[in-house]
Parts: C-alpha cells; sequence; structure tokens
C-alpha cells in the first residue's frame, strides 16, 4: 500500500507570496502569515496527498532566536498544529508533527544532548492535541532519533523517523550514509530501538535514495523486522558536505520538475517504498504527477 506524503512547504509559502527569509524560513508564515499556511497545506491535500505535516520545521531557536523561541515557541507549535488540523476539515488525511532537527539542518556536530529534552518538550506540548502521527524529520544522525524517542515517552501515537543523507562529493560519488558518516545499517537498529513504524531519507538529493533504500530493506530483513520505508527528497542543487544547510535561501535544480521526479519515485517504489513525497522545492504539482505516476 502506497501512502502519498505533501511535499516542500516552506518553498510553496514562498511561491504563495508569504513573507520568506533566512533565518525565520517556515516559521515567518506563523507569525505574520498564518492565512498561507493554511493554503499551502490544502494546496498539496487537493494535489492528492494523504499526509501533511506542520509547520513546526523551523520552530527552533536555531531559526527564530532564543529570546523568540522562549516567550513563542509553545504558541507557535500549538499554531502550527492547529492550521494543519483544520486544514484537513474532515477529510481522510493523516496530520504528523513535525519534530525538525533542533540545532541546524545537516550539522550533526551542533547536537546538544542536554538541551535537546527542553526544546522537544515544547514541540511535542505544542502539537500534541492536533496530530495523528510524529514525524522525526532530517535527522542527521542515529543519537538525534534516539532523543525524540526519549522525549516521545509513553506517547502511543505512531513514530516515523527521518534521516538526511550525504549528497555528491566532491568526485561526483554518491555516498551512501547519514550526514553524520553512519551507516544506513545504524540508521535502521536507531529506528527499531526507537520503536519506529517507518524509516524514510528526506532533504537530499534524489540521487542517494534508490541505493538507501535498498540497504535499509536488507537491514531490516538481516535483523527480521518490519519497518516502512519512504523518501522525500528535495530539489535543491547539491549541497557539499561542508557547507551548512540555512546559511541562505538555496538555489532549486532546473532539471527535476513533475515528470522527472516522477520517474525517481517510481523507482524508490520499485526499491521497496510505500510512502513517497518532496522535501524542497516539491510542490503540489510534484504531487499531483506523483498521484498519477506512482498509483497508476
Amino acid at each position: 500500500m502506497l501512502t502519498l506524503l505533501d511535499g516542500g512547504l516552506g518553498r510553496e509559502l514562498k511561491r504563495l507570496g508569504a513573507p520568506f527569509r533566512q533565518p525565520e524560513w517556515s516559521a515567518l508564515a506563523l507569525m505574520e502569515a498564518p492565512e498561507c499556511v493554511t493554503q499551502a497545506h490544502q494546496a498539496f491535500i487537493q494535489a492528492g496527498a494523504e499526509v501533511i505535516t506542520t509547520n513546526a520545521y523551523s520552530v527552533v531557536p536555531f531559526h527564530i532566536g532564543e529570546e523568540s523561541f522562549a516567550e513563542r515557541g509553545l504558541a507557535l507549535a500549538t499554531l502550527a498544529g492547529k492550521l494543519a488540523r483544520d486544514s484537513v476539515a474532515g477529510q481522510a488525511v493523516t496530520v504528523a508533527g513535525s519534530l525538525p532537527p533542533l540545532f541546524g539542518s545537516y550539522q550533526p556536530e551542533l547536537f546538544d544532548a542536554k538541551r535537546a529534552p527542553e526544546l522537544l518538550s515544547t514541540l511535542i506540548e505544542g502539537q500534541a492535541p492536533y496530530v495523528d502521527v510524529w514525524l522525526a524529520e532530517t535527522l542527521s544522525a542515529t543519537e538525534e532519533a534516539l532523543a525524540v524517542a526519549s522525549a516521545l515517552g509513553n506517547d502511543t501515537r505512531p513514530r516515523w523517523f527521518s534521516f538526511t543523507l550525504k549528497d555528491a562529493d566532491e568526485n561526483d560519488e554518491l555516498p551512501c550514509a547519514l550526514r553524520s558518516g553512519e551507516r544506513i545499517e545504524e540508521a535502521v537498529a536507531a529506528v527499531l530501538e526507537a520503536g519506529g513504524e517507518a524509516l524514510l531519507f528526506n532533504c537530499s538529493q534524489a540521487e542517494v535514495m534508490e541505493e538507501a533504500l535498498s540497504q535499509a530493506q536488507a537491514a531490516v530483513a538481516a535483523q527480521d523486522a518490519t519497518l516502512r520505508l519512504g523518501v522525500y527528497a528535495n530539489s535543491f542543487v547539491p549541497q557539499t558536505n561542508r557547507i551548512a544547510a540555512n546559511s541562505g535561501v538555496s538555489d532549486m535544480r532546473d532539471d527535476l520538475g513533475p515528470d522527472a521526479y516522477a520517474a525517481f519515485a517510481q523507482r524508490w517504489q520499485a526499491a521497496g517504498a510505500t510512502m513517497i513525497g518532496g522535501c524542497c522545492g516539491i510542490g503540489p504539482e510534484h504531487i499531483a504527477k506523483l498521484a498519477e505516476a506512482v498509483r497508476g
């Protein structure tokens, strides 16, 4: 059974004309134009998405600042959950609560295990009344997944864990590893330990996903376990693994339109993915094409 995810909320907000800049990223729309968040969610639902993810990705001090997070973090996380739930409006669409990288995307070396519980508790408390599943996304290291599991405690909702992978190196080699350098097998083990129901790969270039799926499928089988696998790639011009994300508004590829992305998605499906969507730069037009291609 295939589950169709939504696409990149931040870039869709930018396309809709919502206020959008670094460092606030998509959180700026929560603060200044929440109606645009609703509009973006509804665009993905109309395109065929069966899961939408809350706009909580940037509700962390890294993006909105320490003072703003202390004053408004809980209220913004709550608003992100409520806007997603209201956008569903009785439709058979799952709301996933985003639990993002707490200290900056693609930067596993900045992870602070002592502070993570404090930040996660705010995100969880705000979104909990509105979400059906938890989606810990763009994780660069397994310790981030385990921190999420600890923060969720006895929460019985499904847990999905999504890791970002290294992009091509300077020699155009396509390594298959987390941004931390950990192997796919280690990600599988961490997700199983964390009680995850799904392992996904996101916010990386489309070309690295197929091999990651193959290795994940083999690792799951080797442990005689069960995990759903999924992919939601981005459309960024490949990021070298020494450049921090969030340092600016990244350029988008011009060779990954809906047809090209759908062709990748069909390969991911053949490699075992049962959950497919898009990350940064993948819009409703891509999701509509996916709905046609992977279900056809």
